[in-house]
């Protein structure tokens, strides 16, 4: 650990995306002396750089964030960058923080790992009793991939801290609005805001609007980082952190265009996929933890969307 009176030090991977970025704005960030390598100056695909790296800074800590992501459109499209690279990266963190002697690390998974057919009440028990979502198969694989390392490395050594963290689908302050690369949320604020400012009387929903989804604000998830590395023997192995309900489709639309302050109309193109029709996390775990999300659906996308006029204006 860090010696007297020094910070100790924190290594965010995926420092620049937006849950890294979150992190690294919450409060309780201060506390630790952050490391934030951005993928030029860190390439978490090469092993033995990322082994490098490890035993330069001597992190106290690790909480890995990063990941190639990106919506429907990307996952089927690239299905083969999404898998290879997800899961080199999640390989060489866990086995190098291992091989580093890194005493506590806090990995990032996604709702995605779980069985398709299963709906709702996902509990952490769950994660491969079933087939996957087609949509995102590889990414889920990899993300896998790394919460069973980080469970066979605590099996081996139980002093470890090696714990997962599985979050719904998030939003927020440094989403990624493009909609060749973005989720859900930011891709309807761009698509509404885009039919207000071209005066469109319409805009179309992929499906028919009734598949339900999970979504949480990503500072809120940022609080709950910051929670586990004060105490992270307290977590057990895995962990969902999310609302614990959903919201339809439609629901997402109609909330973001109050937002935005567009009246027009909606329209669906049965035809689109829509991938898992419900994907809502069991919290219970996280009840126990005594930990909830604290910002409502209707002020984290206000928030949102202020950030996405901030960077238009940019």
């Amino acid at each position: 650990m860090a010696s007297t009176g020094e910070k100790p030090k924190l290594l965010i991977t995926g420092a620049r995306g937006m849950v890294g970025r979150n992190l690294a704005a919450h409060p309780g960030a201060a506390a630790w002396q952050v490391l934030a390598p951005s993928s030029g100056q860190l390439d978490l695909r090469d092993g033995a750089a990322v082994r490098r790296w490890l035993a330069d800074h001597r992190p106290d800590a690790v909480v890995h964030a990063a990941g190639v992501v990106g919506g429907i459109h990307a996952n089927m499209a690239e299905p083969v960058r999404f898998l290879a690279d997800n899961t080199l990266i999640g390989v060489n963190i866990v086995t190098a923080c291992l091989e580093a002697g890194i005493p506590t690390l806090i990995n990032l998974a996604s709702s995605c790992i779980y069985p398709r057919e299963l709906g709702h009440g996902l509990r952490e028990d769950q994660v491969l009793t079933g087939a996957l979502e087609p949509t995102n198969e590889g990414y889920a694989l990899a993300k896998i991939t790394a919460m069973r390392l980080c469970e066979y490395a605590l099996r081996e050594n139980p002093a470890l801290n090696y714990r997962t963290l599985i979050p719904c689908n998030l939003y927020g302050p440094w989403d990624k609005f493009d909609p060749r690369h973005s989720h859900l949320v930011p891709a309807i604020i761009h698509k509404i805001h885009e039919a207000m400012l071209r005066d469109q009387p319409e805009v179309e929903i992929w499906g028919d609007g009734t598949a339900r989804r999970e979504f949480m604000f990503a500072p809120d998830l940022a609080d709950a980082i910051i929670r586990a590395l004060t105490d992270p023997a307290a977590l057990p192995p895995v962990l969902n952190i999310g609302p614990g309900h959903d919201h339809s489709i439609s629901d997402y639309y109609r909330i973001v265009a109050e937002a935005v302050g567009w009246g027009g109309r909606f329209t669906h193109d049965l035809t689109r996929p829509v991938g898992m029709r419900q994907k809502l996390l069991d919290v219970g775990l996280q009840s126990r933890w005594g930990w909830a999300p604290r910002t409502s659906l209707a002020d984290g996308i206000r928030a949102t969307y202020q950030f996405y006029l901030q960077e238009q204006s940019r």
